[in-house]
């Protein structure tokens, strides 16, 4: 069942996605395209031609409602825009639904991927939040996971990243890597505290099919870390960053006090977001949609969208799929979900549903009730959140 619904809401966060990388990393199975170590967007007329469409995209989608709270720049590697790109696609937010005062622009950059000039720009057109691509410190792990930069581009990126003043500044780590020992995880943290990020990101590797790791390796076997040697690797992350200042507060994602990322909250709290470019969803309205993977498809699908004056045709979203989506999201977060809001959204019986489905995890200590709020214990129920999980969709779904 589907129904026409026009692309406007409550929505005041937005995701922009920019596909190009200059190569495709062997773990990723994001849609990108990859445009090769030389080029970016000055002299790419690829990228110059996916700017265009993109801004046509945000042109024709009708604004309703509050200015944008947070956009976030996704990749793909968002730091092979030129500055002129980037102000580009912020004057065509600004022109259509608004940036509000002190609005978190976050972008992910690659290190390697910018210089001084570029980084100056992206500060002065309005970016506040950095999301830094380091995945690891150590060179022979960055060549196993296909990245394209080196540990001196880390540091090079880091001391752009602090010359400029961006005030958010987060850095990506990634567990579990091919080979990869607990030394060196120890040692990639405390490297990443030691450069003041306000911000770290931790994500255990995933072997996705399709990609190089996934025609590598299969999910166990040698020389992927084993399943203890991965939930020590978890367990250290919490250690070693909660006892560096760092607050947990969601499963993958540590900041010091002030520092949590805002619009990806908006995500684990399901609330409405406007996405844009190949591949982005939307959450608007209770609906989701996602946009085509590929890039001529998601051009033709642009010029359907504005020959029909930006409606889309959305799949209603059901009750049981809303009930799911706001417990698989909002127990990601250290403070959970609130009971009372569920009762007031789904009914006290589906809560007494919930409660009972869980009752075996109480007892083991993976969930928690603190001061009415449903929660996963940290780290034990962390680290198992993918059983809570799944208990919770095979009694409710």
């Amino acid at each position: 069942m589907s129904q026409k619904v026009n692309i406007s809401g409550i929505a005041s966060s937005a995701y922009i996605h920019i596909p190009f990388c200059r190569r495709r990393c062997f773990y990723c199975d994001f849609p990108v395209f990859v445009v090769g170590d030389r080029s970016r967007g000055e002299t790419s007329g690829t990228i110059s031609q996916y700017v265009e469409v993109l801004c046509q995209e945000i042109a024709i989608t009708p604004a309703f409602g509050q200015p944008l709270k947070t956009i976030f720049f996704g990749g793909g590697t968002p730091s092979l825009l030129s500055i002129e790109q980037l102000q580009s696609i912020l004057g065509a937010i600004e022109q259509h639904f608004g940036i509000a005062s002190g609005a978190e622009i976050s972008m992910e950059m690659d290190p390697g991927t910018f210089d001084l000039a570029h980084i100056a720009g992206y500060r002065s057109a309005g970016v506040n939040r950095v999301s830094l691509g380091v995945q690891a410190f150590q060179e022979e792990l960055l060549k196993i996971a296909g990245r394209s930069h080196s540990v001196v581009d880390i540091l090079a990126a880091v001391e752009l990243i602090h010359q400029v003043e961006i005030p958010e500044f987060s850095i990506d780590l990634i567990s579990g890597l091919p080979h990869q020992s607990l030394d060196q995880w120890q040692d990639s943290l405390d490297k990443a505290v030691a450069l003041a990020s306000t911000h770290i990101s931790i994500y255990d590797l995933t072997i996705e099919p399709g990609t190089a790791f996934g025609r590598y390796y299969k999910p166990g076997d040698s020389p992927l870390p084993t399943d203890e040697t991965t939930v020590k690797m978890y367990q250290m992350g919490q250690q070693v960053l909660t006892g560096a200042g760092y607050k947990h507060y969601e499963i993958s994602n540590y900041a010091q006090p002030g520092h949590q990322c805002r619009h990806n909250r908006v995500y684990w709290e399901n609330r409405p977001y406007y996405g844009f470019g190949m591949g982005a969803a939307s959450y608007v309205d209770g609906k989701r949609f996602t946009r085509p993977r590929k890039t001529q498809e998601y051009y033709r699908w642009v010029q359907d969208l504005i020959a029909n004056g930006g409606v889309i045709d959305w799949e209603v979203t059901l009750p049981e799929e809303i009930l799911l989506e706001t417990l698989m999201l909002g127990l990601r977060l250290a403070e959970g979900l609130n009971l009372a809001d569920l009762v007031e959204k789904f009914g006290e019986q589906k809560v007494k549903e919930i409660h009972k489905c869980l009752r075996s995890h109480f007892e083991k200590g993976w969930v928690e009730i603190v001061e009415g709020r449903l929660r996963l214990c940290d780290p034990d129920g962390f680290l198992f959140s993918n059983v809570v999980l799944a208990e919770l969709f095979s009694h409710l779904g």
